[in-house]
């Protein structure tokens, strides 16, 4: 793979914790605008659907941009990026939670019978749920102090950050009813991600998943 500078790129600690905070700042700041414009009905005639894509468009587009520190790390080069990777997961996460939870709470008021027939009858609904649950699953598992009392199992539990970025994307896409328009860039962008990933990919196989016990 080619490098667009000749010598690494380097951050200073200063740097990274300048970094950080922006990405704090723009994540939590940007929830709090917009369910700030919620509450005084600034976003147009149906809140509830502006938070719902909101909130799974933010966190799609945080899913892509965490797959691609990878790559883009390489081609610049600038391992430290890498620092940056685990907390734009995380918001990705955080993210998902709101889309879920408005859901749960705008659009179905918290009636839990219409949320077991939701998740009954709407196949997307049921895609969406297991794309959650895995970003849990990583999410938890995030910290370096679980990640060191993993080993290598960390690794291959968080491979299933691809199947959870397909998912996500199909939840989308089928919600939608269509591939075109918007979904199709995700679609594209996601190739060019399984592109970029292609060495690491290819060595996944159904061993790759086989959890050792202690």
């Amino acid at each position: 793979m080619k490098t667009l500078f000749a010598k690494p790129v380097r951050l200073t600690p200063i740097h990274r914790y300048a970094v950080k905070c922006v990405i704090h700042c723009f994540a939590l700041g940007y929830v709090g605008w917009v369910f700030y414009r919620g509450v005084n009905d600034a976003l147009g005639a149906d809140p509830v659907e502006a938070l719902l894509n909101t909130s799974g468009i933010t966190a799609l587009n945080l899913l892509l941009v965490s797959l691609a520190i990878s790559p883009l790390a390489q081609r610049l080069p600038c391992g430290d990026l890498i620092k940056f990777r685990r907390l734009i997961g995380i918001y990705a996460f955080f993210y998902a939670i709101l889309h879920m939870l408005t859901y749960i709470s705008f659009e179905l008021q918290l009636q839990w019978s219409l949320i077991v027939e939701e998740l009954t009858k709407r196949p997307y609904i049921i895609v969406g749920v297991i794309a959650l649950n895995i970003l849990l699953a990583l999410t938890v598992t995030s910290p370096m102090s679980i990640r060191r009392k993993m080993g290598k199992n960390w690794q291959r539990l968080h491979y299933l950050v691809y199947p959870a970025l397909f998912l996500t994307l199909l939840h989308y896409t089928w919600s939608l009813k269509t591939g075109w328009q918007d979904p199709v860039f995700y679609w594209l962008g996601a190739i060019l991600i399984f592109i970029s990933r292609k060495a690491v990919l290819t060595r996944l196989n159904v061993k790759s998943f086989g959890f050792k016990g202690k």
